[in-house]
């Protein structure tokens, strides 16, 4: 199934908080994903179904030139059809034109070969401190 990416897309925060509970588990609570999205982040990209959000990645930045990848999810029924893949591309084709030079993301080690092999990041050394 192809799904139609749209970069940028005005965002539901209902059909975003949905999609990711639906992806990534636990209790369904709506947040305000728009207003985040304007305020932090420097670009978004949805996979569309038709009227359905089925995927999403989004990338903060520092008001630079290094953005940082995060929230990479799609719907369990339209994982492994290369969506995910397809939404880092878009993003970072768009995160190109926007003029950032860097794109760093932190990912759990079954995802390492998702974003080494597939979609081209690199390893590097970082650090981590919970704060709460």
């Amino acid at each position: 199934m192809i799904a139609d990416l749209r970069i940028r897309f005005a965002v539901d925060d209902e059909a975003l908080s949905r999609l990711h509970t639906d992806a990534f588990g636990g209790d369904h609570v709506p947040s305000p994903w728009k207003a985040r999205l304007e305020r932090h982040s420097r670009s978004w990209v949805g996979a569309f179904v038709g009227d359905q959000l089925v995927g999403f990645v989004h990338a903060v930045w520092d008001g630079g030139r290094h953005a940082f990848l995060l929230d990479t999810m799609v719907a369990p029924d339209f994982q492994y059809q290369r969506i995910g893949t397809s939404l880092v591309a878009a993003l970072i084709s768009d995160l190109r034109e926007l003029g950032i030079e860097w794109l760093h993301v932190d990912y759990e080690p079954h995802l390492d070969s998702f974003y080494r092999d597939t979609c081209g990041f690199r390893t590097t050394d970082a650090g981590l401190l919970r704060l709460n």
